[in-house]
């Protein structure tokens, strides 16, 4: 654990995950159970292995993070509604913009809902925990940011390879909508690292942050008004191109101040 800590954690977090998953879909259960399950070993393992590396002081650390608000007013409204809005534009533009059944009030506070309650404070807050808090901010620290993400998403596209037969099971699912399913999670899966990862930086560690992206992520993908779910997708990487070009450009900025300022310090002592 001491020399490979993300390692050790991926195979304490996705063994007993697939072996539920598939228990349940074995048996014909609603996944529901197990993923809530998943929720725990995910915590588990991070704890744990936290805990043999860092003691109680790592492990206060590691949970401190969901309690981190680093946002001003701008920031709570990016990572709440950047993904819907975005979503929504896609869609339009697509041709799989809906009118939603209940009306468009309904679909905002089903929204809201989904994402401040269902998912941040109920799932995703502690899901981001282990991997946020855990492994993704261990390997980028080794890494860097873009290679931190690139390597999160092995093991993060890995343990969600059961959901491919959530919706219809074993023996319903056919090949062709399992191929469609893992190359899309596959491929969005270093997107959304990505994404989580530079929020995770901006926000100074906010683990919280970061449960709520996540969740507005998935509450996007499941709006009455959309009527498909490619527009997600194609939101959140875009998000992704957005955010990284952003952040470049900030970057770009300053160091040309800091250019400057050397510059101008440089010629006053002259």
């Amino acid at each position: 654990m001491r020399k490979h800590p993300v390692l050790s954690f991926a195979i304490l977090a996705i063994v007993p995950t697939w072996a539920l998953q598939f228990l349940f879909l074995v048996l014909g259960w609603d996944l529901f159970g197990a993923k809530i399950a998943e929720l725990f070993i995910l915590l588990g393992a991070a704890t744990l292995v936290t805990a043999r590396i860092n003691g109680r002081a790592g492990v206060r650390r590691l949970f401190a993070g969901v309690v981190r608000w680093r946002m001003g007013l701008g920031r709570f409204a990016f990572v709440l509604l950047a993904m819907p809005v975005l979503t929504l534009i896609v869609a339009a533009a697509g041709g799989a913009l809906q009118w939603p059944a209940g009306g468009i009030g309904k679909d905002v506070l089903m929204y809201l809902f989904a994402t401040l309650i269902f998912g941040a404070l109920l799932g995703n807050v502690w899901e981001e925990t282990a991997w946020a808090g855990f492994a993704q901010s261990r390997l980028t620290e080794r890494h860097g940011l873009l290679r931190g993400a690139l390597l999160t998403a092995i093991p993060f596209a890995l343990i969600h390879l059961p959901l491919a037969w959530e919706s219809n099971g074993l023996h319903d699912t056919s090949g062709k909508d399992l191929a469609i399913t893992w190359a899309v999670l596959i491929v969005s899966a270093p997107f959304v690292r990505y994404l989580f990862g530079m929020t995770f930086a901006d926000t100074g560690g906010s683990i919280l942050a970061v449960g709520i992206l996540h969740a507005s992520v998935n509450a996007s993908g499941a709006l009455g008004s959309v009527d498909s779910w490619w527009p997600g997708t194609v939101a959140m990487v875009l998000l992704t191109v957005l955010v990284a070009a952003s952040r470049r450009r900030r970057q770009a900025r300053l160091d040309d101040l800091g250019y400057a300022s050397a510059g101008s310090v440089s010629t006053l002592t002259r």
